[in-house]
């Protein structure tokens, strides 16, 4: 009996973690493959209280694939004007700029006392 049991529960591991993987190829892909065929790549890192430039430049009309590096704390990025929102379960985002100008990027993530300080711009042009 305790066999059989044992064998049950190890079969219903093993389906619980197919389930687990599963789901990861289930989920909307992020489209990073522009970035790859000549899009635009933007790193920004993210430290205690600071991005990593004050400005990040790109250009109007071709693909922009952003992505964050939290090089110490937790943060995370917000762009409103693009819809990107960057944080530690979502660290890419591709998306094609269709206005030039002067955009604030800000933390979103509360990450302490600096926080209202984490800021940086991103220029279309």
């Amino acid at each position: 009996m305790n066999k059989i049991l044992i064998i049950l529960m190890g079969i219903c591991l093993a389906m619980a973690l197919a389930a687990c993987g599963s789901k990861k190829a289930q989920e909307a892909p992020t489209n990073t493959d522009s970035a790859a065929a000549g899009g635009q790549a933007v790193t920004i890192k993210a430290s205690n209280f600071k991005f990593d430039q004050t400005e990040y430049h790109v250009k109007k009309g071709e693909p922009v694939t952003i992505t964050l590096d939290n090089t110490q704390g937790a943060h995370g990025v917000s762009i409103k004007d693009f819809k990107v929102s960057l944080d530690s379960t979502k660290k890419t985002f591709t998306f094609t700029p269709d206005k030039t100008g002067s955009f604030p990027i800000i933390c979103s993530v509360m990450c302490g006392s600096g926080h209202a300080n984490m800021k940086s711009t991103l220029i279309v042009e």
